[in-house]
């Protein structure tokens, strides 16, 4: 059994933001395949099961705000008994151009706090992560508005690109572990590998 979580922040408030591209990966792979993520007995996580190549997986959005996200992890990872190492989560990266991505197991959390969540409940920072470029602000200043604000008409056309190429790099992950995934997809997304 694997698991793949997305992050954000619940609300219709943060529908959309940079903040949340995490939530909207798990969003593309869950319509990908036909499946629709519920609120579970455990109220703080929207989760379904998926079926692909023969195996099982669970995906899941935490419906605690980013901060806290390690609650619904360590609940899921517990129930379904899901390894560290078998865990994938998806988040935004202020330190990757949009249209970048970038996927590893282990290390630190390079101040995201969804992933310092995670790290602290699962008390293991083994599991993998796959960063999605939001890009970072001019004035350091608006870090905090700049994450929560929208993307731009101009920028949705290579947020929809990188999103595509989430879903797949999830596959490649679900399929052939995260070397394969980290060889194919650590380098930069133009538009001619995503439309493929």
């Amino acid at each position: 059994m694997k698991l793949i979580a997305g992050l954000g922040n619940p609300g219709k408030a943060y529908l959309g933001s940079r903040h949340n591209i995490g939530f909207d990966a798990i969003e593309a792979l869950a319509r990908k395949q036909g499946v629709v993520l519920k609120k579970g007995i455990f109220s703080k996580t929207a989760f379904c099961r998926m079926h692909y190549k023969g195996k099982e997986f669970i995906l899941a959005r935490p419906l605690t705000f980013m901060n806290l996200s390690g609650a619904s992890i360590k609940y899921l990872a517990g129930k379904f008994k899901v390894a560290s190492g078998d865990i994938l989560i998806i988040c935004d990266d202020l330190d990757l151009q949009l249209g970048r991505m970038k996927i590893k197991q282990g290390g630190s959390s390079a101040g995201h706090h969804g992933l310092e969540s995670i790290a602290s409940s699962l008390k293991d920072k083994d599991f993998c992560r796959l960063r999605l470029g939001i890009g970072r602000p001019k004035d350091k200043d608006f870090v905090s508005e700049y994450v929560l604000s929208r993307f731009t008409q101009s920028e949705n056309g290579e947020k929809e690109q990188i999103l595509r190429k989430a879903v797949q790099c999830c596959y490649i992950w679900a399929e052939f572990g995260i070397n394969k995934a980290m060889e194919i997809f650590n380098k930069k997304v133009n538009k001619e590998q995503c439309n493929e």
